[in-house]
């Protein structure tokens, strides 16, 4: 059962932060690299509580699909996702938003449990774990760089 734990300073409002982090067009924006795109459910916009996405996308070279629900939600601290189906046995997304001073901190929090027992324990400690965190991370990154445009922006037109 890992759990990966990032935390990442943008340099935006808490409300832009939390409502791109919920967005589904841009997560796929920032998994393009994937090709996931949502395919059921809410497939555009933002996602809002107890609605589903489906995504359809390339991992590990295997398209695979996975329906996610959101389970918890309260605008704009956290939200929580977690996988309704799909390749994990489960995932529990939680993604939270503390106002700093220079703007706001995500913490995003996901805990899951691969398929297929100790051979899935086996590919967590080998690749799964290392793909997991990187993907995060480049989504994560997607967020802040579109968060501090758009707090650029809004601060420029002022």
């Amino acid at each position: 059962m890992p759990t990966i734990r990032q935390e990442l300073l943008i340099h935006a409002p808490i409300e832009v932060c939390f409502d791109l982090a919920r967005s589904i067009d841009i997560h796929a924006e920032s998994t393009s690299h994937t090709k996931e795109r949502a395919i059921a459910g809410r497939i555009q916009g933002l996602i809002e509580h107890g609605e589903t996405v489906t995504w359809e996308a390339y991992h590990l070279g295997i398209k695979q699909q996975l329906t996610a629900q959101i389970t918890e939600m309260v605008k704009p601290y956290y939200f929580v996702d977690e996988m309704v189906r799909g390749a994990f046995k489960r995932f529990r997304h939680t993604h939270e938003f503390v106002p700093v001073e220079q703007g706001t901190l995500m913490v995003d929090t996901f805990d899951y449990t691969s398929p297929l027992g100790g051979l899935g324990r086996l590919a967590d400690h080998l690749f799964l774990a290392k793909y997991m965190t990187r993907f995060l991370e480049k989504r994560n990154n997607y967020v802040k760089k579109i968060a501090e445009e758009t707090a650029n922006s809004a601060s420029s037109a002022r």
